[in-house]
């Protein structure tokens, strides 16, 4: 009898062992071999993240996970999210992690130079799990653009360049509210204090900062240049900025490089060939080192600038039109002869 015992003894021991170990492997052993980022979208099937994590490369051991996940229900419970699988997770927490939506932050950067709220929606539905469609309606929405105190004209001057941390499932209105903090944020006492000695709203400052953008992409020059356009206001000069009369054209006559009499000749508010200062809002995210480059503008006596004939991304200064017009001339005729030579090239 007491052999018998022993004998059920030592035989429950081992099932106890071994229905722990398969425990261990099933639930707890470190199952995730390299980093991975799993995407649920809203409306994802079970069968889709299956796929995925299949695909991955990043489980060790698939059967158990897949038997942890059988057994957690993770295919009744799943939420959408952004999840970064990483080396030494377990399966379970990997399936609490889908499960509870403990999502992993994105950061995304908006790096400004985008022109219209449709393009700032294709951005935005790039990084999220809404898509662009969603966000469209939310940026266009003006009962939301009013009550964040813009025009739609204005609103893409909200949007202050930086790198910012969201979840990924985070709704189109939540975001946009980010941004509104974010730019209330930016513009502190200080930069208020700046605009209001200049004369200037937030929007206008904005305004004429994307006009910089346009210009150039040289920081070093973009205080110059913002230096011009203001000396040009404070003269009551038209602002004749090329970089209006592409934004005028935008939808019409997309990717000008180089603007012709007749467009001048378009009846636009952001026409400053045929209309006195700035326009309706800014014609591009400006970036933050243009907003201070208007807030910090260069002064000088300058009232006019053309590209080098160097062709290196910068700009000759003038202080009359007559200095101007030999700029232009320079560049006009470094210009044809460099034409000519790329169809000789093309030809040959």
């Amino acid at each position: 009898m007491r052999k018998t015992l022993i004998i059920i003894s030592a035989a429950a021991a081992v099932a106890v062992i071994i229905f722990g170990l398969r425990y261990y492997l099933t639930f707890k052993a470190p199952n995730v071999t390299e980093e991975y980022v799993l995407t649920i979208h809203s409306g994802s099937a079970y069968s889709e993240i299956e796929a995925a994590i299949d695909s991955s490369g990043a489980i060790g051991n698939l059967r158990s996970f897949h038997r942890a996940a059988d057994r957690r229900g993770l295919n009744i419970h799943f939420e959408p999210g952004r999840y970064v699988l990483k080396p030494g997770m377990s399966n379970q927490y990997i399936i609490r992690m889908i499960a509870n939506r403990w999502e992993t932050p994105v950061k995304i950067t908006l790096r400004g130079y985008i022109k219209t709220l449709d393009g700032l929606a294709s951005f935005l539905g790039s990084q999220f799990d809404a898509d662009s469609a969603k966000f469209a309606a939310v940026l266009q929405d003006h009962k939301l653009i009013d009550s964040l105190g813009f025009r739609p004209e204005t609103f893409i001057g909200m949007f202050i360049p930086n790198t910012y941390e969201f979840y990924w499932t985070s709704s189109p209105e939540t975001i946009i509210g980010r941004f509104k903090k974010e730019y209330d944020a930016f513009w502190n006492g200080e930069r208020d204090s700046l605009a209001s000695a200049m004369g200037m709203s937030r929007n206008e400052v904005m305004t004429l900062a994307s006009i910089v953008i346009g210009e150039t992409n040289n920081e070093q020059e973009m205080p110059l240049i913002a230096g011009v356009y203001v000396n040009r206001l404070r003269r009551g000069m038209k602002l004749q900025a090329c970089p209006t009369v592409i934004y005028a054209h935008l939808k019409t006559e997309p990717g000008i490089r180089r603007l012709l009499t007749r467009h001048l000749a378009i009846n636009s508010p952001y026409n400053t060939y045929m209309h006195k200062g700035l326009p309706p809002g800014p014609i591009a995210i400006p970036t933050q080192a243009a907003i201070e480059s208007v807030l910090h503008y260069a002064k000088s006596d300058y009232l006019y600038f053309c590209a080098k004939p160097e062709f290196d991304g910068t700009h000759n200064f003038a202080s009359t039109y007559r200095e101007h017009k030999a700029n232009s001339r320079a560049y006009n005729k470094a210009f044809k002869e460099r034409e000519a030579s790329r169809k000789a090239s093309s030809a040959a």
